[in-house]
This record gives C-alpha cells, structure tokens and sequence, in this order.
C-alpha cells in the first residue's frame, strides 16, 4: 500500500518529472517486493513457518537468505545506491518542484513507516531475532538463484540509475545522487533505525503475536459462505414450521367441523365400515329382487 501511494501521489501531480518517478519506481517496486517475497518463501519451504514470533536466528542457517532479504528491505526502504532510493527521490523531488510541501513531508514519514514495517522487521524478526532454535538447510539452488537476480538488478538499478532512466517515457534531467538527496534520506533512514533500536531495547516495541490480517477476500471467503449457511437453514426452518403449523390447522378444523351442530344429523356421523357394507348389500340385494319380479 505504501509503495502503490507513491505512485498514485506521482500520477496526481501529473509532471514529467513525477510520471517518469512513477514509471521508475512501478519497475524497481516489482523487483525488490519479488526478492521480499521469495526470501520469505524461502524461510517457509525450508522452516515450515513463516510468523516472526516463531522465527529467529535463521541467519545462522539460511546466510545467503538472509543477504538477499536485506538487500530487498535495503531496496524498499530506498537506502542510497538501491533502486528503491533512484525512483522514490524522482516522487519527492517533484513534490517539492510543485509545491506540494505537505504531501512532501507525508511521503517522508511514509518511508519512515515502511522502513520499519518491512525494511526492520521482516529480516529482523526471520534472521536475526531472538534465535528460536530452528535449524535447516540452505534454500534450494533454483531458489537462490531467483533471489540472486533479483538482488544483482536492485543494486544495480540503484548504483547505475542511468540505465532505467533512459528507457522511461520522458526525457530525464534528474540526478538522485547529489548532497540534498542523499542527507535527507540517510538522516530520515538514520533516525527510523535508531528509534527502532530504542524502542527494541527498553521494551517499548510490541512483541509480536499470532494473529490474522483481516483483508477483502474475508468478506466473500469467510462471511459470505457462512451468511448463505444462515440464510439457507433458517429457510428450511421456517418451511419446517410453517408446514407442521398448515397440517396442524388442518387436522384441527376438521375436527372442530366433526363436533359442530353439522354432526348432530345422522348422515354426517361417523359409520362403521361393518355397518357401511351391510346395508350397502341390503340395497343391492333390494334392486336385485325388484328387477327379478319385475
């Protein structure tokens, strides 16, 4: 979300300077996210777990692992001489540009936040957190060397910017390498990690727990089953009732029409069926000798 804002603030100010930073930082963001995610894969393959309050000390196992894993969180937390750094001072330099100081100085605590969302604790809490005792293998060779193209094009594109600039759809006149840039990303970068440090050290960090990210799948994977389950069986309730209730209605007003004065005529009894065929016969034996006289 984080990364995706930054495009969006760069599509709405609508310059070269900050479509071209767009542009930019769409193509870095898919490599080092990748490299993210498949460190991370990695870890679960090879450890069966991937929740940080399970992990720890897995630089110890995984060592190459856990390189590529910081040189994505290096990348999205655009550290200098990392693609993140090239493409994310494209944004910023266009916000200042136009005078958008305040979305400016949002963006600027934006990466402070990622910073510590994924560029701390993502190999923080996999490789270098309490160690929890967990031993494996390396990852696998096919795995490594994903990570590693992955890792070669972030510090690439970060060192030799010249490269992806030039196939962007302006023309660019944009250094990200000069005093101004780089001060202010090393002191915002600087000061996230020492507030990092801090709150690690005096217990005021949250340790972290087992717990569910609610995102929009739940509403149709989760919510949407279990109201149609709810829907469905109070529906065949409701017919179960309303059925015994109908044959209810039913049995009674038949019965309440048997003891009403209607009853009290002798046709509308109850007969036997003994007596019922008896003088059925007797009528039949009747028209029988009538037609024999006859």
């Amino acid at each position: 979300i984080n990364q995706l804002g930054f495009m969006v603030c760069g599509i709405g100010v609508g310059t070269a300077l900050a479509l071209n930073g767009t542009v930019a930082h769409a193509f870095s963001h898919v490599i080092y996210k990748a490299l993210l995610f498949m460190s991370m894969g990695a870890v679960l393959y090879r450890a069966g777990n991937i929740y940080a309050s399970d992990l720890g000390g897995m630089y110890k196992s995984m060592p190459k692992t856990a390189l590529f894993c910081i040189i994505g969180a290096m990348s999205i937390s655009a550290f200098p001489l990392f693609s993140g750094f090239i493409s994310k001072s494209m944004v910023l330099a266009a916000m200042i540009e136009e005078g958008y100081d305040t979305i400016w100085l949002l963006l600027l605590f934006a990466s402070a936040g990622v910073l510590h969302h994924a560029g701390i604790k993502i190999p923080y809490h996999a490789f270098f957190a309490k160690d929890a005792g967990i031993r494996t293998e390396e990852a696998p060779l096919n795995m490594l060397i994903a990570m590693g193209i992955a890792a070669a094009l972030c510090v690439f594109i970060g060192t030799m910017p010249s490269y992806l600039y030039a196939i962007l759809p302006w023309e660019v006149e944009f250094w990200p390498y000069d005093t101004t840039h780089v001060l202010t990303q090393l002191q915002l970068l600087l000061f996230a990690v020492l507030a990092f440090v801090w709150m690690e050290k005096t217990g005021l960090h949250p340790h972290e727990i087992h717990g569910v990210n609610l995102d929009i799948e739940w509403l149709y994977r989760k919510l949407l089953p279990a109201t149609a389950r709810g829907t469905f069986g109070a529906s065949k309730l409701i017919r179960r009732n309303v059925k015994r209730s109908t044959k209810a209605s039913i049995k009674g007003a038949a019965k309440s029409m048997r003891s009403t004065r209607i009853a009290q005529f002798h046709l509308a009894t109850s007969w036997p069926t003994g007596s019922m065929v008896f003088w059925i016969a007797v009528i039949l034996g009747f028209f029988l000798l009538a037609d024999v006289i006859h």
